[in-house]
C-alpha cells in the first residue's frame, strides 16, 4: 500500500520556519492540523498512512512529529519505537494525537516514548500550546489564532 504524503509550500529549503510531520488517517483531523500549523507559520508534511513515516522523518528531519496512535498499518506506538531506535530520528519530539483518552491510555502512550499527549477532540489552542512548548522558541511569538480574534 502506498503512503500518501502532502508537503506544504516550501519543500526542504533552508527556512527558519519549523517543519512538522503530521500523521493522521482521518481527513477532517488532517485538515484541522494543517490549518493550525499554517496559522502558526509552520511548514508541514501530512501523511495518511504510517508505513513510510520513519523514512520521511529520516529524509526531512522535521522539528516535530504529530502522530495518531490508531493507524491502519503500523500503530503510532510502534512508529515511535522505530523512531527512537534510529540515530537520525531519536531526538525528534513526537506528540501523540489520539482518541484513546483514558488515564491508563495516556500513561501507556507517554511511557512508550512520546513527548506529549493530546486527546481528541482537542482545542486548536491546546495543539498550539504543545507545539510551542516542544519547539522551544522556533515559532514566532504571535499566535495565528490571536491575530484572527482581533
Amino acid at each position: 500500500m502506498l503512503a500518501h504524503s502532502f508537503m506544504s509550500d516550501e519543500k526542504k529549503q533552508n527556512s527558519p520556519r519549523p517543519l512538522i510531520l503530521a500523521v493522521e488517517d482521518h481527513d477532517d483531523n488532517l485538515v484541522l492540523m494543517s490549518y493550525a500549523l499554517e496559522s502558526l507559520g509552520c511548514r508541514f508534511i501530512c501523511q495518511k498512512d504510517s508505513t513510510n513515516t520513519v523514512l520521511v522523518a529520516k529524509e526531512y528531519q522535521p522539528d516535530l512529529i504529530l502522530l495518531d496512535i490508531l493507524l491502519p498499518t503500523i500503530s503510532g506506538i510502534d512508529v515511535v519505537r522505530y523512531l527512537q531506535q534510529d540515530a537520525l530520528t531519536c531526538n525528534i519530539p513526537v506528540v501523540a494525537v489520539t482518541a484513546l483518552a483514558s488515564r491508563e491510555d495516556k500513561e501507556r502512550i507517554l511511557k512508550a516514548g512520546f513527548n506529549a499527549y493530546l486527546s481528541k477532540p482537542y482545542m486548536i489552542e491546546e495543539l498550539e500550546t504543545v507545539i510551542r512548548r516542544l519547539l522551544c522558541g522556533k515559532i514566532d511569538s504571535t499566535s495565528g489564532f490571536e491575530l484572527c480574534k482581533e
